[in-house]
């Protein structure tokens, strides 16, 4: 879809005398992302910092990161940190840094725009803030800021956007050169062109969810480094076409039929509400998809054995059957993108009044007798209802029948860590000591990581913060 944005007359007399009344789509978002962040919301992006850092540290410790970190230069005297590895030029550990975030599948997601807002914008305005020398306060500002133009371009291409793109990716870009405009204290039209030129190379198609690579995390990681550099061009005048998402040639005309333009501006004449508080944190280390089905399970699952169990029916949504329908999981990434596995962990942890973790997911587990059994019983299907519903509510029903003929079900209406059930700051922080302890740094080296994330707006520069990074092989 593309034409001309249709804006209601509150949205126009706010924005007119800014962006003139003809202003394209870009125009009148990079206006509005100069808004100030107020201090709760520095506060909640500060929540999404701790929860990219704790999947990160983690995530440097897979296989999955190893290509990404040969593939640069060590300079131990380099300005900028890199997860795990020490130091190195800024350009390099953006690199590595944006490639680990999504590692462990356990990254925020914004349900409507379908993405991932974390792996992409925290290490792109990270690099853009050591190297420029900002302050903690500026980086969470431009964090939100990021969040902003990611999740409302998201929303607006739809659907049918995501049969295809990535939309982590697609979007990504965008996201990090709000960020990375909003650190470089760029101006309004400045900024409209580091959109429009992010935007102009962005994409990411799934097809490498098909196969056995390191694609989805290199997605990651060219979606930031364009924004970051979009941004960086537009500082020196290089211009972008500011009529990019809804020209002829635009971006919704080329990747998204059923795109919704008004989505990229709506409610931005009300007062200030900055959508980074709409976004979800994951409890789970599996596909957000695999989610609501493994909370439904979690509930069944204290009122069965698992040598009682005769069938497990599990009814979700399409798309979560398109990326999750895995009964047979070989690898530890395919086991995370797998319902039965998910929903099998879950009945017998929960069977137990213990949670699935990381351990459920390895290697090792995959071919355990009772999961292999368990996760043999599992049969998926589609709901209608829920296909519908999707992606405003991301649902499952798991019916478990016992060989006495007993039924025992429980519809999932949202996902835990979605707004409508937040994950609470307690369990955030829970998450962070789990992951990070895991990875093989020490309780005191993770407590002091934990308070100096939380507290970075009062921190006189972010490299201040960065400097509390671990690396590999600290102490145990």
């Amino acid at each position: 879809m593309s034409g001309q944005i249709y804006l209601n007359a509150s949205t126009k007399a706010n924005l007119a005398e800014s962006v003139g009344p003809n202003a394209s789509i870009l125009t009148i978002l990079a206006a509005t992302l100069a808004a100030p962040v107020d201090e709760a919301t520095r506060r909640r992006a500060a929540s999404h910092v701790l929860d990219w850092l704790g999947s990160t540290v983690m995530g440097a410790m897979r296989h999955g990161a190893a290509g990404f970190r040969a593939s640069i230069a060590a300079n131990a005297t380099g300005p900028s940190r890199v997860i795990g590895a020490g130091r190195t030029d800024w350009w390099s550990a953006l690199q590595v840094n944006a490639a680990l975030g999504n590692i462990m599948e356990m990254d925020d997601l914004h349900r409507t725009s379908i993405l991932h807002p974390g792996p992409v914008i925290v290490p792109g305005a990270i690099a853009v803030a050591e190297h420029i020398g900002a302050t903690g306060e500026a980086l969470l500002d431009a964090i939100v800021r990021g969040y902003e133009a990611t999740i409302r371009i998201g929303r607006a291409l739809g659907t049918g956007h995501y049969k295809y793109f990535h939309n982590t990716s697609t979007c990504g870009s965008f996201g990090a050169a709000a960020a990375s405009a909003s650190l470089l204290r760029l101006s309004p039209l400045q900024t409209t062109w580091a959109l429009a030129n992010a935007g102009s190379r962005t994409g990411g198609l799934w097809q490498m969810r098909h196969e056995a690579c390191e694609t989805k995390s290199l997605h990651n990681v060219m979606a930031a480094q364009t924004g970051v550099q979009s941004a960086f061009l537009a500082m020196h005048g290089v211009r972008g076409p500011t009529k990019l998402l809804e020209g002829p040639q635009g971006l919704f005309a080329a990747t998204a039929d059923h795109a919704d333009p008004h989505a990229v501006v709506l409610q931005l004449d009300s007062d200030p509400y900055w959508l980074i508080h709409d976004v979800s944190f994951k409890p789970w280390p599996a596909c957000r998809h695999a989610h609501p089905a493994i909370d439904a399970a979690m509930v069944v699952a204290p009122q069965v054995l698992h040598p009682c169990i005769a069938s497990v029916l599990v009814e979700t949504y399409k798309s979560a059957i398109d990326f999750c329908d895995k009964p047979n999981p070989t690898t530890e990434l395919e086991a995370k993108f797998s319902l039965q596995h998910s929903v099998a962990v879950a009945l017998l942890q929960g069977a137990k009044q213990q949670r699935p973790t990381q351990n459920d997911f390895a290697p090792a587990a995959l071919s355990q007798p009772d999961i292999v059994a368990c996760r043999n019983l599992v049969k998926v299907v589609e709901d209608q209802e829920m296909t519908c519903a999707f992606p405003r509510h991301y649902q499952a029903r798991v019916t478990v029948t016992l060989d006495n003929g007993a039924v025992l079900a429980h519809t999932q209406h949202d996902a835990w860590g979605d707004p409508e059930l937040p994950l609470s700051m307690d369990g955030l922080q829970a998450k962070f000591r789990e992951l990070v302890t895991g990875a093989g740094v020490s309780a005191n080296v993770t407590k002091e990581l934990l308070r100096t994330t939380l507290e970075l707006a009062t921190t006189s520069m972010a490299s201040d913060w960065t400097a509390h990074w671990p690396t590999l092989g600290a102490a145990k």
